[in-house]
């Protein structure tokens, strides 16, 4: 497997990264560490995580994954050694009141309380890559088209944001730093206060890009090019929209071959079920299946060449899953199917932005 720099960092990651949301949910801890020892055989060393997984976040199921991974690393001591560990902190509340008792402000000590907390759960003394799961402030993200100034309200800044991420780093908790579900302004914000104050510098965004979501296309990718931080790709796959699985309209949770969309209705509300997606997912299905492509190939392979991706996190159920995942990794992509893509695109945009 290749690897790749994270930004300005010393982080050599692999350019697939094992996300791990689904651990504690759908995926049990033995089976989790079987997916775990396989992605670590199979060449992969950057594992990908956060304090709210597993998804769909449940009061009953906060810092499971974590635990599990923990877990794996007191069972497999050598594994701590050979992997980058990225996790997250949750931002300011969405309707999960189990987090910081549903707080809409993310505080400094609740950084570092979180970031202990997460140290604790994954029995390691250090975090490689930790990010800010989704900004603090007030800005358009999961599915929200437009910003709007009405709802801007009091929050803990940029800048205090990362005093109290460079305390973590001065004392040897975190290794570097990193965003998630951010803006092109926050970004450069984020790099801009770093580079003025002497605080540490984003490695990474850790942001959706898929067939159905090239959000990062309208500007981020500048950004991210110009400041020299590295884009993570999260859902390459569409939740599943992008396997092929829901080509058929509904969501029966008793077809087995059906994901999260399907098991959790709550997860219907969000942007990758919205009927437009699944209408462009369809299409981009079928441009696959003519090109003697599967669906998985085709989505997969966009977002393995992209210039603008530096690792893909890809989510799996199983070994075999993750297996099909990293075989699509010599898929290449034609200047004849990649112009097809983009018709797509013209005609749908990005529907599950």
């Amino acid at each position: 497997m290749q690897s790749t720099r994270l930004g300005h960092s010393d982080l050599e990651v692999s350019k697939v990264c094992l996300g791990t949301m689904t651990f504690g949910e759908q995926v049990g801890e033995a089976d989790a560490h079987a997916i775990l020892d396989h992605a670590l055989a199979r060449g992969l060393n950057f594992i990908d995580t956060a304090e709210m997984y597993a998804v769909p976040a449940r009061r009953e199921t906060y810092g499971a994954t974590e635990t599990i991974i923990g877990r794996w690393f007191a069972r497999r001591p050598d594994a701590r050694g050979r992997v980058v560990l990225a996790t997250k902190v949750a931002g300011p509340s969405r309707n999960m009141d189990w987090v910081r008792n549903g707080s809409d402000n993310l505080l400094p000590a609740e950084i570092v309380q979180a970031c202990d907390d997460s140290l604790r759960r994954l029995q390691t003394d250090v975090i490689d890559l930790y990010q800010i799961h989704w900004p603090n402030r007030n800005a358009p993200s999961f599915g929200a088209l437009y910003f709007d100034p009405s709802k801007d309200r009091a929050y803990t800044s940029i800048h205090e944001q990362l005093q109290a991420l460079s305390g973590l780093v001065r004392a040897g908790k975190v290794r570097h730093i990193g965003l998630s579900n951010e803006t092109p302004w926050g970004l450069a914000e984020f790099v801009r206060l770093a580079e003025q104050h002497g605080l540490p510098r984003v490695a990474s965004v850790q942001n959706p890009y898929a067939l159905v979501n090239r959000a990062v296309d309208n500007g981020l990718d500048e950004a991210l090019h110009r400041t020299g931080v590295s884009l993570l790709a999260y859902s390459p796959l569409g939740f599943g929209t992008l396997t092929g699985k829901y080509d058929r309209p509904g969501f029966d949770p008793d077809q087995p071959q059906l994901g999260r969309l399907a098991k959790f209705p709550s997860m219907r509300l969000q942007r990758w079920a919205r009927d437009e997606t699944l209408a462009a997912a369809r299409q981009y299905n079928a441009l696959a299946r003519a090109h003697g492509l599967t669906p998985t190939q085709l989505a997969l392979a966009f977002c393995y060449r992209s210039w603008r991706v530096a690792s893909t996190i890809i989510g799996v159920t199983s070994v075999a899953q993750l297996d099909e995942n990293l075989a699509a990794w010599d898929t290449v992509l034609s200047p004849e199917l990649l112009a097809a893509i983009d018709a797509i695109r013209w005609r749908h945009r990005d529907p599950a932005q």
